[in-house]
């Protein structure tokens, strides 16, 4: 009999990631079980667990005030649930033939191994760092952990030029750039793309890029950068592309986030075309009944196009560690997938999408209508009514919804929501007319605007 079996006969479960899915997973899992059936260690090689990415930007622009209020669990309060949480421990290698980790601790250096009879993956994502001189630079950060966003506001307590460049305009470049603008920065956003948020079609970027431009934020669209330039310290002084230079005391790096799945891949689990794990309805790892994976390290379905997706979204990663404890704990939970569902805002601007946008629509082969309609958040004779831009794609013939992309002022973003049940539910646009959305004055139009939006597409689908 081995060691670990005469030290006691509880099961152990090992959780890699100490964020939103691995302890939402681990967490779970104790409420299932206890103490005395299971043992659980998890590892966080950062300096905190169960935070808020999101809200990464928010404190860097000022309006949270620490990191503290970002923290749904602090360590301490896991390991008084009888979680035996290692902070600064980051494993190294998984060896699934012998249900075994290999961890180490990142202040003293020291490493052992950990064994498992039940193994949760929740490495998340690291940020996209372009392959290009400079980009490793002191004052060039990526933004995806709290220790990310420690290190580049200690970068602009300690920095005296006011230069900004957030290279990517998706949520992070465009929720950084104006947490830089709140902050006194110059700030000049480089988009490869030909309007930022690239998560909505081209015509509503524009409006995006419009509000951009009013806070006085510099947008350099279609351009990429092909190096980040440094000073005789060594540190970054500026952001090249093709054609220009643009000065910078501090680089953002908001080019997106890739799975962090090295560890996996090393272990020989398998991979799907976006470099995420790949899982089954019940996130176990395909292929290993004890090991399961959940958060931005995984790929999900795609509920509309029927494909494979890589989102990073912590609204994903609590849910599926939900379901991961609850699969370790011996009950049966499932995650059927997604429909793409996302908002932000830049100033008072919100911005929402959900389902497919038109080039997604056309990668699949589907085929659709798409109409853009102009309303307002409340009934236009009530005081702070604001105008409302909706976007809405239909299947041609078929009418089903294929997504809806929002761009308004306040009452706009959570708006999108009504069409995230419908694409779940599988509706047409003609179901969506049908709709009994709340009304009075303060809240809407008689016809809200989503529903002008669909009856408008269900007419043109009728049409064609």
């Amino acid at each position: 009999m081995s060691m670990s079996r005469t030290r006691d006969t509880r099961e152990r479960l090992v959780v890699i990631g100490g964020d939103a899915a691995g302890m939402s997973a681990a967490s779970q899992a104790r409420r299932m079980k206890g103490p005395d059936e299971l043992e659980i260690v998890a590892f966080e090689r950062g300096h905190f667990s169960s935070y808020s990415a999101c809200g990464i930007p928010y404190w860097v622009g000022g309006d949270v005030t620490g990191p503290d209020q970002l923290i749904a669990r602090t360590p301490e309060e896991h390991r008084a649930r009888d979680i035996d949480l290692r902070m600064r421990t980051e494993v190294t290698e998984i060896d699934v033939d012998g249900q075994r980790v290999r961890a180490r601790d990142l202040d003293s250096g020291a490493e052992s191994w950990t064994s498992y009879d039940k193994l949760v993956i929740a490495t998340g994502a690291r940020p996209i760092r372009p392959d290009m001189p400079g980009a490793d630079a002191p004052g060039v950060h990526g933004v995806q952990t709290l220790d990310d966003g420690q290190a580049l506001i200690d970068t602009l307590a300690h920095t005296r030029g006011r230069n900004a460049v957030v290279v990517g305009a998706g949520y992070i470049g465009v929720e950084m750039a104006e947490a830089l603008i709140n902050r006194g920065y110059e700030v000049t956003v480089v988009n490869r793309g030909s309007e930022p948020m690239s998560t909505l079609d081209p015509d509503m970027g524009r409006l995006v890029h419009e509000a951009m431009e009013g806070l006085g934020i510099t947008m350099v669209n279609d351009s990429e950068v092909t190096k980040i330039l440094t000073g005789e310290d060594g540190r970054v002084r500026a952001v090249a592309t093709e054609d220009a230079e643009y000065p910078a005391d501090v680089v953002v790096l908001g080019i997106g986030v890739r799975p962090e799945t090295a560890l996996a891949k090393a272990a020989g689990l398998p991979l799907g075309g976006h470099g995420g794990l790949l899982t089954d309805l019940a996130m176990r790892v395909r292929g290993h009944e004890n090991i399961w994976a959940g958060g931005d390290c995984v790929e999900v379905l795609d509920l509309v196009s029927g494909q494979e997706r890589h989102i990073a979204l912590g609204t994903h990663a609590n849910k599926h560690g939900q379901v991961i404890g609850t699969g370790v704990g011996g009950g049966y939970a499932t995650f059927p997938g997604v429909v793409g569902t996302a908002v932000s805002k830049v100033c008072d601007l919100e911005i929402a999408r959900t389902g497919l946008r038109e080039k997604d629509a056309r990668r699949v082969g589907l085929q659709f209508e798409s109409v853009t309609i102009e309303s307002t958040s409340r009934a236009g004779y009530y005081p702070g009514a604001s105008p409302m831009t909706v976007k809405m794609l239909a299947e041609r013939r078929t009418g089903r919804l294929l997504g809806v992309q929002i761009v308004g002022r306040e009452g706009a973003g959570k708006r999108v929501d009504i069409a995230a049940v419908a694409l779940t539910a599988g509706m047409t646009v003609e179901q969506m007319t049908a709709l009994d959305l709340g009304y009075a004055p303060p809240f809407s139009p008689v016809w809200d605007p989503v529903l002008v939006a669909a009856r408008k597409t269900a007419a043109k689908v009728r049409a064609s």
